[in-house]
């Protein structure tokens, strides 16, 4: 049988003991130093972990530099104080929470052994020129709390990543599900839409530039970050993504072979023959993932259809991950309707929810098939936004803006409704905590609102 995991009374009840078991006299030597060098401790901690290859991925030099090492100073001094300050329950929390963000953003567990196991030999290596029984029980002292600190931290993550990859599984599950008779009839128009625009331009282009790829159209970014993450575990999302890129490969030489001559006009023949034969794999391919798809119906607002928050880690963590590895774009929108209170005041809930539904069906009509659409409750609404520059990102926002500034909703017997939308946007810059990113945007947003309202605000960072 399993045992259950360590209460935070527990833990508390653990942490006391091992303080107990050393003198005032331990607490202080040890507290004072890693106080007088606790920005020498962080920077070794974080210099161990960049040694790993692994460690490239989650951390960089500025993500370090501005946010991790004060962070990990403090969570030093917090360890190393609670002995004298009593501040038992809230250390314990800390440090779960400290685990729970790691299994958020994935970093491996290892990683962070590794810097805590440098640090206890940067702080042993302080403790070498005090007397010999003191520098015994200090030693002991800072590798007990030290363990018992990432012991609480691996719980909280493993009762965390759990639930991350129930949450992962769960949404494959739901995306694979959605109206497949509809999509499937949307994703062939989409291929067979950029099959003839590609078409056009190789016949009215001579120069040949810019042809477009299908990796970048429509139905190239929803393959991408949808139906590849949903049909995760068939070989067909490798060989579809194999055939897209066969097809911009292709077309990329087409290219190249601008102007006209016996010799040139046979190579591009072929290569346009090569490049509809992808193509036409790539719809044979995408039937068949349709055809294992079955349906379930969960995990979306039932007022807007558009997502709930069921799914929201798991995506922000998927292009996130895409983002960085890929060195693309991302940008949330946190959307809000304006005196929304009031809309229901005047027009009772029927009129507040057909403008919630409004919205939900306009945002969707303005927005990619590879974006993503959430109702995080009330009149609040976030857009996500994949492989985007910060100048679409801005235009996006403003055109959901005007949209709605425009818009007249009908209420029935000659009733409209008019309503505008204050916008807060925030870019990806690196960090692989998405709930930062979701922070950022939320303080865009009530910037906008603190400024009038019906406007669209970018964020400056975490304020």
């Amino acid at each position: 049988m399993l045992r259950k995991n360590t209460s935070p009374e527990e833990w508390v009840a653990d942490w006391r003991r091992i303080c107990g078991r050393y003198g005032e006299d331990i607490w202080v030597l040890v507290q004072g130093i890693v106080r007088e060098h606790k920005a020498f401790l962080a920077t070794r901690f974080y210099e161990q972990m960049m040694q790993d290859a692994a460690a490239s991925f989650f951390l960089s030099a500025q993500l370090v530099q501005n946010r991790l090492h004060p962070a990990l100073q403090a969570w030093l001094e917090g360890v190393f104080s609670v002995a004298l300050n009593g501040d038992y329950e809230g250390t314990v929390a800390y440090q779960k929470r400290v685990g729970g963000v790691h299994a958020r953003i994935g970093i491996p567990t290892h990683l962070v052994m590794r810097g805590t196991r440098a640090l206890n030999e940067a702080i042993f290596a302080r403790l070498q020129d005090v007397d010999v029984v003191q520098r015994t029980n200090a030693v002991a002292y800072v590798a007990e709390l030290t363990s018992l600190a990432m012991e609480v931290m691996c719980q909280s993550y493993a009762v965390s990543h759990d639930r991350n990859s129930r949450a992962e599984e769960a949404y494959r599950l739901f995306a694979i599900s959605q109206d497949i008779g509809a999509e499937r009839e949307k994703q062939r128009a989409a291929l067979l839409g950029w099959e003839n625009q590609f078409m056009y331009e190789v016949a009215v282009n001579q120069a040949r530039a810019n042809l477009p790829l299908l990796g970048k159209s429509e139905f190239g970014l929803w393959f991408t970050h949808k139906a590849a993450h949903a049909f995760e575990g068939s070989a067909d999302v490798a060989s579809i993504l194999a055939e897209i890129d066969r097809v911009d490969a292709a077309a990329s030489q087409l290219g190249s072979m601008a102007g006209s001559s016996e010799g040139k006009d046979a190579g591009q023949v072929e290569v346009l023959r090569r490049i509809r034969d992808h193509c036409r794999t790539v719809g044979f391919l995408l039937e068949g993932l349709f055809q294992q798809a079955g349906y379930l119906e969960s995990g979306r607002d039932v007022l807007t259809r558009l997502l709930n928050r069921k799914y929201l880690q798991v995506i922000m963590n998927r292009e996130i991950e895409f983002a960085r590895t890929n060195g693309c774009g991302l940008a949330v929108l946190m959307v809000d309707i304006d005196h929304f209170k009031r809309i229901n005041d005047e027009y009772g809930h029927d009129g507040g929810d057909a403008a919630l539904r409004h919205v939900g069906l306009f945002m969707s009509q303005a927005v990619r098939s590879s974006d993503y659409l959430f109702r995080l409750g009330g009149e609040e609404f976030l857009v996500v936004l994949v492989d985007v520059e910060p100048e679409t990102a801005m235009l996006v926002a403003e055109n959901l803006r005007r949209r709605a500034e425009n818009e007249r909703i009908p209420l029935g017997q000659d009733i409209h409704l008019n309503m505008t939308l204050s916008i807060g946007v925030a870019l990806y810059a690196g960090h692989p905590d998405y709930l930062l990113l979701l922070k950022a945007a939320d303080q865009a947003l009530y910037r906008a609102k603190h400024l009038g309202r019906n406007r669209v605000e970018l964020s400056r960072g975490l304020e």
